[in-house]
């Protein structure tokens, strides 16, 4: 077998609409084609062997063992694989279960589908599920535990803390969307003007003085002590000989740890003898410079978490600790919690697996104990000096128990030092009781304090305190979202978006809109290039000035990781014509729909797909659809539009010349086309379509007919509003347009557009793109003999894996068919195509350029107009 591809998808896509996060990898079966599952020998035992906990896996049959019943009858090695990714995720902790495997058109070849739950780990499954899989088929032994521990490690190093999982866990469950922003722990919710950022459980809002403040131990003491807060006695020292001077001042027992810690790393508690201090001293100073002295307070350990200047939660927190039964030694009595099934690596369960460190052997070291010391029976060891969950402690819920007073104490300790999310750590008999009463004392203040023993405790009511995250950062009424416009098809799409772009930009917004030459905000230019992808949807989305997106969303982005946006206000589809086909295993325009439906799925609900209706596949699509439809179309007569219209639905069509508005019976003229100027004068019908699709989209979103039709007249085609798109530039003696038409479609248009000009001599200058079929560069050729006296063909780039001379060939071929007397030229790259163009200019003549033939081709005709006028 051979795996031609993996692609990580991570937002809709062709396969799922809700299951955005999904791998799809190209698998070539090679031989294994013609060998179903039950003719290889043995292979259905060794499966159930290696992995019998898919027993689970229903598959077709629908019951327990379905998938091992395939498995015997006989199914192909690509569903294996799915399911093999599948399980082995599911073992490595990251439950899964959504799953695809389909033959493309290359027989043997087979697109492999399934979820992950973090994308690195999604990779190896697909890698590691093939590799498993030819261990199978041959019969050798395969390591199947050594690849669960690393996608253990992998989803450790790369996944969100629990603490920042829960909160985005909250913003989804809320409909608010998410984008991760790092590697770590750097998250946006929501989207434009209306995100804000956590840091783990540090927000936008969290002040960077109080962090200060709570990072420095010694003065965040001194700040609650001012205020009548009680806190521990104790002082700061550098230096080992200053610890006889710590024992003086603050007399045994003692407490050592780093001022600038956290976790417990470097803290040694109940220190006795000044030899211990020496020691404990040292152990806190490879953490911190600076190490903080405390009286040792007997009691329990307790965080109380204050979010918004509110308690929220409550835990006591136990230090990991095993329970002698007289038999066992402490090592074994560690070894067996941590089958506990609570416990796992890193914060994949509830607890963290015990591990023996300095720590450990000191505490044990202080009772005369070793790791094979058999305690007594009922005896708790305490294998830890403090109670972090990361270390392998316990918590107990007790946030019911909090003495109203407690509360108080703690909810003026957040305002004190400033924190909007604040994790203070208590050392009392407990909190039932002031702390005034029975001496209990606040040993520290947290920032960015961690929720894992709240939301998960071992003992007591789980608590959501992610739930208090998301309303202090979005309270009642304040949006996460910003609208969103999205804008697919094959020709067309471009230009409806930069219209529908200006629209919304003359209507007072601040508006953010990606195309195939660029990504802008308002009247910038930020990034050149083709930007109709999810990484171009992201920068719109993580863009904090923007108010409205408008989005072109083309084929390959969608085919490639799925669109960058969980669902849109309004989708369009512009039309689907024959256009990339033979790619990425879409062939046919059933195939090309079933892509360009993707953004109409991800339309919510109660939000608008805006479908040509002079389209059959966009009819397809208006017909299966599950938002609300409204139609355009070139005739107010088109049955589409009457039946629509008749029920009641909104469509806008061309009309005696008018772009107009129907609902039902009546109409409401926007605006005459001939006055629309990227209509030319209302003889460019796929401008006119543009048109219709970009004035229904802005008029169902609210915008007043009235603004609408001052937009129109106002979006001229030009270099600027429009590059690329019909630009028209004078010159003395004749005129120069470039466009972008690259398609058959495109060409159509143009060749309408080229027949209302009236000149004496029509030169193309052509290329074509390398990813195309045969078929349809010749096609290009073809059109491109009937609309122009001399043609010129020159191929700079996008060959695509084809020669220059085969595209060039093919494009000959179609023209010859059409007219073989028809002059051309081939021009190399030692040509300036576009000079070579003007020196066959005659008076009157009307020069083209399609399709990207000449790079940055609006420049260069700009700049021989410059150089006219300057004569």
């Amino acid at each position: 077998m051979k795996i031609e591809k993996i692609q990580v998808l991570r937002g809709p896509n062709i396969w799922s609409i809700s299951r955005k996060k999904l791998i799809q990898m190209r698998l070539n079966l090679e031989e294994l084609e013609h060998s179903p599952t039950n003719t290889i020998d043995g292979f259905y035992e060794r499966l159930k062997e290696l992995l019998p906990s898919m027993y689970s896996h229903r598959c077709s049959p629908g019951v327990p063992g379905g998938f091992f019943q395939r498995v015997e009858q006989g199914t192909w090695m690509g569903h294996v694989i799915e399911h093999i990714a599948l399980e082995i995720q599911t073992l490595a902790g990251m439950n899964t279960g959504y799953g695809r495997t389909r033959e493309t058109k290359t027989p043997g070849t087979y697109n492999v589908v399934f979820n992950y739950l973090e994308e690195n780990v999604g990779v190896f499954a697909a890698s590691a599920a093939v590799k498993i899989a030819e261990a199978l088929i041959a019969g050798t032994p395969y390591d199947l535990e050594k690849d669960i521990q690393q996608m253990r490690e992998i989803r450790e190093s790369s996944r969100l803390g629990p603490s920042t999982g829960s909160i985005v866990e909250e913003a989804i469950s809320r409909d608010i969307p998410w984008i991760r922003l790092n590697k770590q722990s750097l998250v946006q919710l929501g989207y434009g003007k209306n995100q804000v950022r956590i840091r783990a459980t540090m927000t936008e809002k969290t002040s960077s003085i109080a962090v200060d403040l709570a990072g420095n131990k010694e003065e965040t003491k001194r700040i609650l002590q001012e205020q009548a807060i009680p806190v521990a006695k104790g002082m700061t020292i550098t230096s080992a000989e200053q610890v006889k001077e710590a024992i003086r001042t603050v007399g045994f027992p003692l407490v050592f740890k780093p001022l600038d810690g956290n976790h417990g790393r470097g803290a040694t508690i109940n220190v006795k003898t000044e030899e211990e201090a020496v020691s404990a001293f040292e152990h806190a100073a490879k953490v911190s410079r600076r190490v903080i002295v405390e009286k040792f307070v007997t009691g329990y350990d307790f965080r109380v978490l204050v979010i918004d200047n509110k308690m929220v939660a409550a835990a006591l927190r136990v230090p990991a600790n095993v329970k002698g039964n007289g038999v066992s030694t402490i090592q074994q009595l560690i070894d067996q919690e941590n089958t506990d099934p609570r416990r796992g690596y890193g914060h994949e369960n509830v607890l963290t697996n015990i591990s023996v460190d300095r720590d450990t052997l000191d505490l044990l070291n202080k009772l005369d104990y070793t790791l094979q010391t058999v305690p007594a029976a009922e005896e708790i060891v305490y294998l830890k000096s403090t109670a972090n969950l990361s270390t392998g402690g316990t918590s107990i819920d007790v946030t019911d128990q909090v003495h109203p007073e407690n509360v108080f104490i703690c909810e003026r300790i957040s305002r004190i030092i400033g924190l909007d999310i604040c994790g203070i750590d208590i050392m009392a008999d407990n909190l039932t009781e002031p702390l005034t009463e029975n001496g209990g004392v606040i040993l520290e203040v947290n920032a960015a304090p961690g929720f894992r023993m709240h939301i998960a405790p071992s003992e007591g009511l789980p608590r959501n305190v992610a739930g208090s995250v998301v309303d202090m950062l979005y309270p009642y009424g304040k949006s996460a979202r910003i609208p969103i416009i999205a804008t697919t098809g094959t020709n067309g799409k471009t230009t409806t978006t930069r219209l529908i772009a200006h629209i919304v930009k003359n209507n007072g917004w601040r508006v953010g809109f990606t195309t195939s030459d660029g990504i802008y905000v308002q009247n910038s230019l930020l990034l050149k290039g083709d930007t109709t992808g999810p990484v171009s949807t992201e920068f719109i989305l993580k863009d904090p000035t923007v108010e409205f997106a408008v989005l072109e969303t083309a084929r390959g982005g969608i085919l490639r990781s799925g669109l960058g946006f969980g669902q849109c206000d309004i989708g369009v589809v512009t039309n689907i014509q024959e256009d990339h086909l033979g790619l990425s295993d879409i062939h046919t325009l059933d195939d090309l729909m079933r892509v360009k439906s993707v953004v109409i799925d991800s339309v919510k609900k109660n939000g608008w797909g805006v479908l040509n209706a002079d389209n059959e596949y966009c009819v397809k699509i208006g017909k299966q659809a599950r938002c609300f439809v409204a139609y355009f179309s070139m005739d107010e007569n088109n049955p589409v539009i009457k039946a629509h219209c008749q029920k009641g639905g909104i469509a806008c069509v061309y009309e005696n010349g008018y772009i107009t508005i129907k609902k039902g019976d009546w109409k409401i003229r926007v605006q005459r086309a001939s006055q629309v100027p990227i209509t030319f004068g209302g003889t460019v019908p796929f401008m006119i379509e543009n048109v219709l699709a970009a004035t229904l989209a802005t008029y169902l979103w609210g915008f007043k007919t009235e603004d609408i039709k001052t937009s129109l007249q106002t979006f001229v085609p030009s270099a600027t509003q429009t590059p690329g798109r019909m630009n028209i530039f004078n010159f003395k003696e004749f005129k120069f347009m470039v466009d972008f038409a690259h398609n058959p479609n495109g060409y159509t248009g143009i060749k309408e557009f080229l027949s209302h000009i009236d000149s004496p001599q029509k030169i193309g200058l052509i290329s074509g793109t390398g990813d195309r079929r045969d078929e349809d560069l010749r096609e290009l050729g073809r059109i491109a003999a009937t609309m122009f006296d001399h043609i010129l063909l020159r191929q700079e780039n996008h060959t695509r894996g084809r020669t220059k001379e085969n595209i060039i060939g093919l494009m000959i071929e179609g023209m010859q068919e059409v007219n073989p007397d028809l002059p051309y030229a081939v021009l190399g790259s030692d040509t300036d195509p576009i000079a070579y163009a003007i020196s066959l200019a005659k008076p009157g003549a009307f020069i083209t350029t399609l399709s990207d033939a000449v790079d940055n081709a609006v420049e260069i005709v700009q700049n021989f107009q410059e150089k006219e006028r300057l004569g």
